[in-house]
């Protein structure tokens, strides 16, 4: 295991490709070499492909000049699929599914250059906040393997992490990329809605809630990847806003003088950590020596009607999902097909109604507009992207006595409103921002109106060159 390779960037491995310093066969056999060793310890790998890579067969070979040519990558086992590949979305009920086609991100994945070498776990049908499926195992922090990773992209957070790829595939719900990227120490970018395709097999995602993206190691892959995966696909249900592309040229130009909202007060009555609120207070620090206004102030809470809204939608996703999956199956989940949580939310998910989903729809759109009237004078809202450290593996599960406990502990460090940018659509990011005392990662999160991806990506290139924080890495016993 080449130390030096493992640790550079997506556009670092690419460019030994360009300058033939190295071959995408060089690249591969490293990349599967830190799988052989790394994998053992954390658990991030579900499935693995085959020599050159999960692929579709129709599509040719990567252009010589493609971004990320050669670089390995990793998909995680939720929405996105790959023809001929093994499909369980974490569920021992869909664990006989291999995907009859491939989605139109994957091809996109494919034409940047990018090598799928395997597929990451996710929790049982990415529903809950921890990376532990059953039929899998749990996921090990690779700055502590006792702990949890979040979720429902822990996988691929945990893969970043610990060096086997140097970026992977993410999803998002309410938060799924940017509470793992906080546990684990790396970049999770959720993008505006309808900037990235999730078709063909799926279009409006839980009332345009879900958003498709990565997670990486620096600012500067997450961009490059922006801009070779953005863009419409025919039929798509929702346009972006702004014009897509430009993400990486945007790093250079930087954001311009933005106006920040920022808090560590959460809208419940939870406590913050020190140690998350001070990682806060050293970015604000940081934003007023760029040139930026801070302010204390965040938008106007859910209130009752946006939570009962919130769980109207959520519940009715849970039992999509149940119908989706039985017609697939062609049968209902045997008794030990599912986890005690996800049976609890099914039999949730039973109670409501079409129209009670499609009033909570319309309230959330309520509350988006409101959101536009808070971003009428703040370009972006901050804040600890949670609230407290990596709990330890075991805390966020559900059992058969108490499925729900896991729901119930996630209220210890879920507190800022990740899913504000899902119910808006606009982008959001979570920023490394150091350590704790006991060495675990410490994150802030920005949120921004719809299109200012750019001026995100940009935000987050300036503070990862005031506090870089890619060249810390995880030291994992037994690696």
């Amino acid at each position: 295991m080449d130390p030096e390779l493992r640790w550079l960037d997506g556009l670092a491995q690419a460019d030994l490709v360009r300058t033939r310093r190295a071959s995408p066969a060089e690249l591969e056999a490293e990349a599967r070499e830190r799988i052989r060793l790394l994998d053992p310890r954390i658990n991030a790998l579900v499935w693995e492909a085959g020599p050159g890579g999960a692929h579709d067969a129709a599509l040719p070979a990567a252009p010589v000049g493609a971004p990320f040519h050669g670089v390995p990558f990793l998909v995680k086992d939720l929405a996105l699929e790959i023809a001929g590949t093994p499909f369980t979305e974490g569920s021992y009920w869909a664990r006989e599914t291999v995907s009859e086609r491939t989605q139109e991100l994957a091809l996109r994945h494919t034409r940047a250059g990018l090598v799928t070498l395997g597929k990451t776990a996710t929790c049982e049908f990415g529903l809950a906040p921890h990376c532990e499926p059953a039929v899998h195992g749990p996921v090990h922090n690779p700055w502590d393997l006792s702990r949890s990773t979040s979720g429902s992209s822990g996988g691929s957070a945990a893969a970043v992490a610990a060096g086997i790829v140097p970026l992977a595939h993410g999803n998002d719900l309410g938060g799924s990329l940017r509470y793992p990227a906080a546990w684990c120490g790396v970049f999770g970018f959720k993008p505006t809605r309808g900037l990235v395709p999730t078709g063909p097999e799926y279009g409006d995602v839980v009332g345009g809630l879900a958003a498709e993206h990565a997670l990486t190691r620096t600012v500067r892959d997450s961009a490059a990847l922006l801009d070779a995966v953005a863009g419409p696909s025919p039929g798509d249900p929702y346009t972006a806003a702004g014009r897509p592309g430009g993400y990486l040229d945007a790093l250079a130009g930087g954001p311009g003088r933005l106006s920040i909202a920022a808090t560590a007060v959460p809208h419940g009555r939870q406590e913050v950590e020190a140690a998350w609120a001070d990682a806060l207070d050293k970015i604000v620090s940081l934003l007023a020596r760029l040139g930026h206004s801070v302010v204390e102030g965040a938008p106007e809470p859910l209130g009752r009607e946006g939570h009962r809204a919130i769980r109207a939608v959520y519940r009715g996703a849970a039992d999509w999902i149940r119908l989706y999956w039985t017609r697939r199956t062609g049968r209902e989940p045997d008794e030990g097909d599912i986890e005690p949580y996800t049976r609890a939310l099914f039999e949730r998910g039973a109670h409501v109604s079409a129209g009670m989903y499609l009033a909570g729809v319309e309230e959330l759109q309520r509350f988006s507009r409101r959101m536009a009237g808070f971003f009428a004078d703040i370009d972006v809202w901050l804040t600890p992207t949670v609230g407290a450290a990596p709990v330890p593996l075991g805390t966020l599960t559900g059992t058969d006595k108490e499925p729900l406990r896991g729901e119930e502990a996630a209220g210890s460090f879920l507190m800022f409103d990740g899913e504000y940018a899902n119910i808006t659509g606009g982008p959001a990011m979570s920023v490394p921002a150091g350590f704790d005392s006991d060495g675990l990662p410490l994150a802030v999160a920005f949120l921004g109106r719809p299109g200012d991806d750019a001026r995100l990506m940009a935000l987050a290139a300036q503070l990862e060159a005031g506090r870089p924080w890619a060249h810390v890495h995880p030291r994992i016993p037994g690696a």
